[in-house]
């Protein structure tokens, strides 16, 4: 029999800390959901001190999810652990999270303590942590770059404390997976009540190791893996969830451990963050990428054909990729529209599955195919959005190689409608520059990118903006058959959300 692995999915706290991640609460809730039915054992829902808005969205996730762990974070201070508790105490199983440097070099350059006053300040953490909650995480970080005796000594004493789970945090990337596998072994046979707490790793993605190094750690005893969706986060990011349970999930035959992941929900997982987050997957990304289960070359469609064995270790449909593409047309009802909602992840109640069902339709009578990606962009677009100040009345574009790309622009802004006319060096920036003059924003446009959401030449496109004014960055995201509105879209998108945290930063 498998012994269980522990998934602490951290995509809401070192995910949405990386730049460009941001989440506002709705969708910190909406991932949260989704993470619940992904079936992950504790959920890292953000660092309540760091702002009252990261408070309110920990606050409202401990108080909405039922079936995971709600951790939150806090360093090795009252104040931090205080204000942890204070977002975690309505949660079914509230966990808080507690860290403190234990490396040399984080000691000298960074805390400018000894190895004594850290101790003392890691127990101290752990005991005030104790008297809100049993369940008490410890982290030691930069533990890679510990001295190992040290580390071991700080462990000891922290369970001695009260804590029940002990983090190896790789903060830097820097270990490789023949040493990490040592470091975990070497923490279980000299940490004399390490038997009384769970080892959990924390790996990242410096070197392009966190994964391995994750399933290096699991191999020598370690029973807890931090990780998240598609991997994002800090600099190159966390070790990635997808991979991790499909490693264990698809190499039954050498891992003594699996976790409770539902594999066939971790592709819309995937597709939810990459809606919010704007931050696009790479095609050939492990188990979620576009061409994880492509296959073009003439050998290996042959030997697909004649079984799916010879070049699939595992099916599309284990982790939640339709088998078929095409799913629903103009003539589908409102049940199948219900049914193909609930297959990917997404539970809407009536009046949701309405506003979207209409959609479907109207998209349905412009384009031959509608797509699982197009009925999600539906979902996002008309469920999970945040409050419009401006909102797109009507759009007209004329461009060419022998004309001047003119763009007509009417936007209702504050309930007020607004018409304009100008020109740009071609229809999107024509558009662009319109819609900021209406709209009267300083922000500076920084990234804009076009993805085709499905196949075909009718193809929705997928357009990603981010914009930034005054340190404050925001992401917008719009679909469209047209590109030229579908960019327009986007872009009063990401101008709404600028707005809504400026509403929330004041």
């Amino acid at each position: 029999m498998s012994e269980r692995v522990f998934i602490f999915d951290t995509t809401l706290r070192d995910g949405e800390q990386s730049p460009g991640n941001t989440m506002n609460t709705q969708e910190k809730l909406r991932v949260a959901r989704q993470l619940e039915l992904l079936g992950v054992d504790i959920i890292e829902a953000g660092f309540p001190i760091a702002s009252d808005g990261d408070f309110d969205a920990v606050r409202q996730i401990a108080d909405t999810i039922k079936n995971s762990e709600i951790a939150g974070l806090a360093r090795a201070n009252d104040d931090d652990i205080d204000r942890a508790w204070g977002a975690i105490k309505g949660a079914e199983k509230p966990r808080i999270h507690t860290f403190i440097s234990t490396s040399d070099i984080h000691l000298k350059h960074q805390f400018r303590k000894n190895k004594d006053e850290i101790l003392k300040i890691a127990v101290n953490a752990v005991k005030r942590a104790k008297k809100y909650t049993s369940n008490v995480e410890f982290s030691a970080m930069d533990a890679t770059r510990s001295d190992w005796d040290y580390l071991c000594k700080v462990f000891a004493e922290v369970i001695a404390a009260g804590a029940v789970t002990v983090n190896v945090p790789d903060t830097v990337g820097y270990t490789v997976p023949e040493e990490f596998g040592r470091l975990i072994r070497y923490i279980k046979e000299n940490v004399p009540n390490i038997s009384q707490a769970i080892i959990s790793v924390h790996c990242h993605n410096d070197l392009g190791l966190a994964v391995a190094n994750s399933i290096a750690a699991i191999q020598n005893g370690a029973r807890q893996v931090e990780c998240t969706i598609n991997g994002i986060g800090e600099r190159a990011g966390n070790a990635s969830l997808e991979e991790i349970a499909m490693i264990l999930r698809t190499r039954k035959d050498i891992f003594p451990a699996d976790t409770r992941i539902v594999s066939e929900k971790i592709y819309p997982a995937s597709r939810l963050i990459t809606a919010i987050t704007g931050v696009s997957v790479q095609p050939n990304k492990a188990i979620v990428g576009a061409n994880a289960f492509a296959h073009e070359s003439g050998i290996h469609q042959d030997g697909l054909l004649k079984a799916k064995l010879t070049y699939e270790i595992m099916t599309p449909e284990s982790v939640g990729i339709s088998k078929s593409s095409l799913v629903l047309g103009k003539h589908s009802g409102r049940h199948a529209f219900r049914e193909r909602i609930e297959g990917l992840g997404y539970t809407l109640d009536d009046k949701e599955l309405n506003l979207t069902f209409k959609r479907f339709k109207t998209l349905s009578d412009m384009k031959k195919h509608v797509y699982d990606e197009d009925i999600e962009m539906i979902i996002m677009d008309e469920i999970y959005k945040i409050p419009e100040k401006y909102k797109l009345v009507y759009l007209n574009v004329s461009c060419g190689n022998i004309t001047i790309p003119t763009a007509t622009v009417k936007l209702e802004a504050d309930g007020n409608v607004y018409q304009e006319v100008g020109v740009g060096d071609g229809p999107v920036d024509a558009t662009f520059k319109i819609i900021k003059k209406i709209a009267k924003t300083s922000s500076k446009l920084v990234k804009f990118s076009v993805n085709s959401i499905t196949k075909d030449m009718d193809a929705q496109g997928e357009v990603f903006v981010k914009v930034e004014e005054k340190g404050l960055i925001a992401i917008g995201k719009g679909a469209d058959t047209d590109i030229i509105v579908a960019s327009a879209k986007a872009y009063i998108n990401a101008l709404n959300r600028l707005e809504y945290v400026k509403t929330k930063k004041g």
